[in-house]
């Protein structure tokens, strides 16, 4: 009990330091504030106060380390009003409450030049990049080559349950379908709650269950996996049998993006890969 109270206190007066920083990193005339004589630089606490819509009593607790905690709401409020970033937010977050924030969720059309980089320097791995809504928004030639070509397909398109679900070559080239399927069902519920994207994927999920009863019946099951680790095999129509374990993995500071790789287990398989992206068109 001492520790946690310690633990606490601590807390507190981090939140506090933590507070009284930023607020003296705004410029008060930019934020529609007499920038007259001050004692300090930035703005006033209860200038931070008006704009959070808060009392400047309360406001003023905090940063002396005084009071209970803080709510989410009002953390939210003082994140908006000190201009934080996601990164400072969360960090504002896990000082005020113990922990981060609820996502919130942010459509994505692309990914940065370095993460396709990235990408691209897996040259017999195939790997995309996709949203929480399963849209796939990057990939290097291995994936167009060995999983599909997305680049072929409209942008609205570029989606892993509507391709599983809806195009034969894609369904045709799955070891055991029925248990792909349901694994990328429960996958995906679980990484559109984590990332805040429930309310999103409505669309799409009734989009769906309107085309494909076995879809319907899956989503009605309510499974959640975890698209962590595995091993995918494929029937390529060139290359054949192919084995691949592959490993997912967050990109940091972004809940809306996923990065999949998948790697060939033998060294035969994967030079059979770079034989064939050799022999493709590269695409402009």
């Amino acid at each position: 009990m001492t520790n946690r109270i310690n633990r606490d206190r601590r807390n507190r007066q981090l939140l506090g330091s933590y507070l009284r920083d930023r607020r003296t990193r705004l410029d008060p005339a930019a934020l529609g504030f007499s920038a007259g004589r001050r004692r300090t630089p930035g703005l006033r606490r209860e200038e931070v106060a008006q704009r959070a819509n808060i009392s400047p009593t309360w406001y003023t607790w905090l940063e002396q380390g005084r009071g209970g905690a803080p709510s989410p709401d009002v953390l939210n409020r003082i994140a908006r009003a000190l201009m934080l970033t996601d990164i400072e937010r969360e960090h504002l977050f896990l000082l005020g409450l113990g922990r981060p924030p609820e996502v919130r969720y942010t459509a994505t059309e692309g990914v940065t030049p370095r993460l396709q980089r990235l990408l691209d320097a897996l040259d017999a791995s195939p790997a995309l990049i996709k949203t929480a809504t399963w849209d796939v928004v990057a990939w290097n030639r291995a994936a167009a080559a060995v999983l599909t070509d997305y680049g072929a397909l409209p942008p609205g398109q570029r989606n892993i349950l509507r391709l599983i679900f809806g195009d034969p070559r894609v369904r045709a080239a799955q070891y055991d379908w029925e248990r792909v399927a349901r694994f990328v069902v429960g996958a995906f519920r679980a990484d559109a709650a984590r990332a805040g994207a429930v309310s999103e994927v409505g669309r799409l999920v009734d989009e769906l269950c309107r085309l494909s009863p076995e879809f319907e019946a899956l989503w009605r099951d309510n499974d959640v996996n975890v698209h962590g680790k595995g091993v995918k095999r494929l029937r390529h129509p060139i290359l054949g049998e192919l084995t691949m374990e592959y490993s997912a993995f967050a990109v940091d500071g972004r809940p809306d993006l996923g990065m999949v790789v998948y790697n060939p287990v033998s060294r035969a398989d994967a030079e059979r890969i770079r034989s064939l992206i050799t022999s493709l068109p590269v695409q402009a």
